[in-house]
């Protein structure tokens, strides 16, 4: 695990995502805010595209709880049936859909604790949604960031909560709405798991990563 990255330093660091890439957007596809959660909550375990390819067709007929419970587990199945886990995502989102529908007249919660309540749905998929849809600072911390915030100093800890401090305590305000999906782009097309791209990195020189592939 890398030191933390002091405040001057992370101001450069995300001045050059900034630069970059100013308004970078999560890659899940969706049409309103109750899709979005959907989405979210298929992808654990999966990929953005392969939700997408899946989702396509899936979202142009069932968009609200209601239109879900009205196609049904076995309908949903046949729609997300290449993505992983794919029984116990469908047996969630409908229950998902049954207690928005019943609890929530049809309509997405926004608060976090609300959200966390319905089936399938962890502090990440929720952090994703209130961040993505409502444009709250919540960060989702996922395998990427993890991995990135511990090799770089940007936000390192022991575990996804501890990172996620890391990321409210110490990277500057201005930075917060945007910070979890320039690290996840980062550690999805740059800082790679097995062979990180440190040869191209934006940010090589302000990195604690000590093996870098240059």
């Amino acid at each position: 695990m890398a030191k933390q990255l002091d405040y001057h330093t992370l101001r450069e660091i995300f001045s050059r995502f900034q630069a970059a890439e100013p308004e970078p957007k999560g890659e899940l596809e969706h049409v309103n805010v109750y899709t979005l959660v959907v989405a979210v909550a298929l992808s654990a375990q999966a990929t953005d595209a392969g939700v997408n390819k899946a989702t396509r067709e899936l979202f142009k007929i069932a968009d609200t709880p209601q239109k879900m419970l009205d196609l049904g587990e076995e309908g949903l199945i046949e729609h997300i049936k290449t993505i992983g886990l794919y029984r116990n995502k469908a047996k969630n989102v409908i229950k998902m859909a049954r207690i928005l529908v019943e609890e929530y007249g049809g309509e997405v919660p926004n608060s976090r604790a609300a959200l966390q309540s319905l089936p399938g749905v962890g502090r990440k998929t929720a952090n994703v949604v209130l961040n993505m849809w409502w444009h709250y600072p919540a960060q989702a911390v996922d395998t990427h960031i993890f991995r990135v915030g511990n090799r770089s100093g940007i936000c390192p800890g022991k575990d996804v909560d501890a990172v996620e401090r890391a990321i409210e305590d110490n990277i500057p305000v201005d930075f917060q709405q945007h910070a979890h999906h320039w690290l996840i782009l980062h550690g999805r097309y740059h800082c790679k798991a097995r062979k990180p791209m440190c040869g191209t990195c934006l940010i090589r020189d302000l990195c604690q990563y000590e093996d870098k592939t240059l």
